[in-house]
């Protein structure tokens, strides 16, 4: 299990083998929760406004068991470009051996073209818990209650 933060972290592997030519994911920045990753395309990438393509990354993980690796957009390329992670948090989970690939979305206004090695997304790890399930006709009372969608207030 994960505790204490990024130095417990540095316990953990990650075994990765890449094609010929891609870049291993890395932090930029001591304090970054994710690794960046990057575009592994032979061509440059056109992709429309709301159009959706799946971006190989030339990586395979060996993800530790008991952890999941959650591939969440990079806000640079959200805040000017529109573009994103479609189903972002994207799960990868630990048993998955294939082609990392990202599914990008272009909701900006005009086509974004993609080049080889561009920073597309972050990968960012989580321990997972797993609860077994225990059907009840009795749930816990809170303040909150059945409250959801707003109900707590704007701001």
């Amino acid at each position: 299990m994960i505790t204490g933060g990024i130095h417990a972290a540095t316990k953990v592997v990650l075994k990765i083998k890449r094609k010929a030519g891609a870049e291993l994911p890395k932090y930029e920045s001591p304090g970054a929760a994710g690794m960046d990753l990057r575009a592994f395309i032979e061509g440059d990438i056109i992709i429309p406004p709301l159009g959706r393509m799946r971006i190989p990354t030339g990586l395979f993980l060996e993800i530790p068991p008991g952890c999941e690796a959650q591939i969440r957009p990079r806000s640079g390329l959200a805040v000017r470009q529109g573009l994103t992670v479609l189903n972002a948090p994207g799960t990868i989970d630990s048993d998955y051996r294939g082609e990392l690939e990202v599914i990008l979305i272009n909701l900006g206004s005009e086509a974004f073209t993609l080049k080889n090695g561009e920073r597309i997304a972050q990968m960012v790890f989580s321990p997972i818990v797993r609860p077994r399930i225990s059907e009840t006709d009795y749930l816990s009372e809170t303040e909150r209650g059945r409250g959801g969608f707003g109900s707590t207030g704007t701001l």
